[in-house]
């Protein structure tokens, strides 16, 4: 009697465990955050650009250093799901008449061409012909 107790409880403890993953099940969102920097807007912006030029390009910035106005900075933070959250600085330095002088970022963005799981697009003009009795496909 006392080893099916303990033979019960055993396999109770198991099984409870069993349901408890190392992997992470649960959903969770892309989380961007701050402006949203594109590779090719952030490569038009070039020295001799007005100011009002680079904000209709690249929207306003984040942060306008309070120490000196004619340095902008736009920074894109973006976590995946589980993994650890990138950031991406964009600095644009203009002279006193409001013109690029300088743009600087601070690593490379992720790269356009890259076609990425959940952007792909379904082509269905590559199908072969059915035949008139898969009539349900």
């Amino acid at each position: 009697m006392q080893f099916k107790s303990i033979m019960l409880a055993f396999t109770l403890a198991l099984s409870i465990t069993a349901c408890s993953s190392v992997q992470k099940v649960v959903y969770r969102i892309d989380v961007p955050q701050g402006n949203y920097l594109e590779a090719s807007k952030v490569k038009k912006v070039s020295a001799g650009m007005t100011s009002e030029q680079v904000q209709y390009l690249l929207g306003t910035p984040v942060l306008i250093d309070p120490f000196n106005q004619y340095v902008w900075h736009y920074v894109f933070l973006q976590q995946k799901a589980y993994e650890n959250p990138e950031q991406h600085t964009f600095t644009v330095k203009f002279d006193h008449r409001g013109i690029v002088t300088e743009a600087n970022l601070d690593s490379p963005l992720p790269d356009e061409e890259k076609v990425e799981v959940n952007n792909t697009i379904i082509d269905s003009s590559n199908k072969a012909k059915k035949a008139w009795w898969h009539f349900w496909n």
